[in-house]
C-alpha cells in the first residue's frame, strides 16, 4: 500500500513528493524513507524524472524531517518529553537514542540514520539535550547526503525490485543495505574491469 502511495503522489506532484513524503514520514506515513529515496533512483535510472533534481528533493527532505525532529526537540522538548516517557513504544527508542548520544556524542545522529525510528527520534533528543545548531548541521546534513546516495545508488540498480528490497532493508536495516552496497560495487568493477579487459584486446596489435 505505502509504495502504491508514493506512486501516485509522485505521479501528482512530480519532484516535490519526494520531498513532502520524506517530510511526512514524521507523523507516521506507511512509507519507509529507504523506499522513498530508492524509488527516487529508480525513477531516474528509468528516465520518468531527472536525476539531479530528485536526488536533491530526497536529501533535502531527509535533512529537513532532520531538523524538524531537532527544533521539536530543542524548543518543545521538556513539555513534550514526559509524555514521550510515558508511552511504551516511543521511551524504548528515547532511551536507546540516548545511550547511543552517550557514548558516540555527535556521531550517534549518523548511525541513527541507518536504523528505522531511530532516526527520528534522535534528532529530536539532540535537541532536547541542547546540542548547538551549527553541531548539529555538522553532522547531520553530510551524514544526510551519504545516505542519500546511497539508497539512491541502489535505486538505479534495483528498479521494480524497490518495494522488496525496501521491505527487506526496513527489516534488517544497515547489515541488508550493506550486502546490497557491497553486490552494487561488485558488479560494478567486474562490468569496468571487463571493459577495461575487451577495450585492450581490441587495441592490441595483431
Amino acid at each position: 500500500m505505502g509504495y502504491d502511495l508514493l506512486l501516485s503522489i509522485i505521479e501528482e506532484v512530480g519532484y516535490f513528493a519526494l520531498f513532502l513524503v520524506l517530510c511526512l514520514g514524521l507523523i507516521g506515513l506507511p512509507i519507509p524513507n529507504e523506499a522513498v529515496v530508492m524509488t527516487g533512483g529508480a525513477l531516474a535510472a528509468s528516465d520518468v524524472l531527472s536525476p539531479v533534481p530528485a536526488f536533491i528533493m530526497t536529501c533535502l527532505g531527509i535533512c529537513s524531517a532532520m531538523t524538524f525532529g531537532y527544533s521539536i526537540g530543542r524548543f518543545a522538548g521538556s513539555k513534550l518529553s514526559n509524555w514521550f516517557s510515558s508511552k511504551k513504544n516511543i521511551s524504548k527508542f528515547l532511551i536507546k537514542s540516548e545511550q547511543m548520544s552517550e557514548r558516540y556524542g555527535g556521531y550517534a545522529i549518523s548511525i541513527s540514520l541507518c536504523l528505522p525510528f531511530l532516526r527520528h527520534v534522535t534528532p529530536y533528543v539532540m535537541g532536547l539535550n541542547k546540542m548547538p545548531f551549527k553541531r548539529f548541521i555538522l553532522f547531520a546534513y553530510p551524514s544526510a547526503f551519504v545516505w542519500t546516495l546511497i539508497y539512491f545508488i541502489i535505486g538505479t540498480f534495483v528498479g521494480d525490485q524497490v518495494k522488496d528490497l525496501s521491505a527487506l532493508i526496513y527489516k534488517y536495516g544497515v547489515w541488508a543495505a550493506s550486502a546490497l552496497a557491497a553486490a552494487i560495487v561488485g558488479y560494478a568493477s567486474y562490468k569496468l574491469f571487463r571493459g577495461r579487459n575487451q577495450k585492450a584486446k581490441i587495441e592490441r596489435p595483431m
